[in-house]
């Protein structure tokens, strides 16, 4: 959807269109309500709506649980305080059998709640995925279903992720270390969300921010072949997965 710029009022009532400036006013007002609201209807009409969506409501679902999770912990404590430290610290799946043994009925029935949570965030996660293959089809081939979703939900769309260069791809995710960086000078960062790909995070130290800049150039560049043309483009991803891969010295692996 372009933005519309009206023409000014002076040439306006030099047109001779109108009677008067009231009349223009009242027309231009309806032309800003209908320009409007079809703004909002290509905004939510898109491809990547509701793939949004269901990108935010994962994130949420991970706040609430990692919540839930210290909530529930602090709340088994009091019922066992004999509970180590280095227990407290673990991971609630392993506490959840603990916690179902416990004699407070509430505890465990919020332990069951808390499962119930991360087996919905689970099923979110693979529709996610699935969705962001057909949405996004290069972008998911480059780093995976979920990985992609991801960049493009804080991109804020599958549009503006398209208009972005690879320096900008590459620290999507950690705006609050470049604000830094830009406000103190503290260390730039190297990477964003493209960090939780194995093929940047399991890169050797070395070679880990070559291979950052290179996948996240790729990845502005798939995401224009996801707006444009919406088919996976086989001749890019393996030119694509080639030169990554040569930079990481591994094998493709998009999990």
């Amino acid at each position: 959807m372009q933005a519309f710029s009206p023409l000014t009022e002076d040439l306006i009532m030099q047109s001779g269109v109108f009677p008067d400036r009231k009349e223009y006013i009242r027309r231009l007002r309806e032309v800003m309500f209908h320009h409007a609201a079809l703004v909002l209807a290509d905004a939510v009409s898109g491809r990547d709506a509701e793939l949004l969506q269901m990108v935010r409501t994962l994130d949420q679902m991970d706040e609430a649980i990692n919540l839930l999770s210290e909530r529930v912990i602090e709340w088994y404590l009091v019922t066992n305080p004999s509970f180590s430290q280095k227990g407290r610290k673990g991971s609630i799946k392993r506490v959840l059998p603990r916690i179902r043994r416990t004699r407070s009925r509430p505890l465990r029935g919020m332990a069951d709640q808390l499962e119930g949570l991360a087996a919905a965030r689970t099923a979110l996660a693979a529709d996610v995925s699935r969705l962001a293959g057909r949405v996004i089809p290069n972008t998911s081939e480059l780093v995976g279903g979920l990985v992609a979703a991801r960049i493009m939900a804080r991109a804020g769309g599958l549009r503006k992720l398209a208009s972005m260069p690879g320096s900008s791809v590459q620290v999507i995710g950690a705006e609050a270390a470049l604000f830094s960086h830009i406000r103190i000078g503290s260390p730039s960062p190297k990477h964003g969300i493209i960090f939780q790909h194995r093929r940047v995070h399991n890169a050797q130290k070395g070679v880990r921010g070559r291979v950052a800049r290179l996948l996240a150039a790729k990845i502005a560049i798939a995401a224009r072949i996801d707006f444009f043309r919406g088919e996976p483009d086989e001749a890019f991803l393996r030119d694509a997965n080639g030169r990554i891969d040569l930079a990481a010295g591994g094998s493709h692996d998009q999990n």
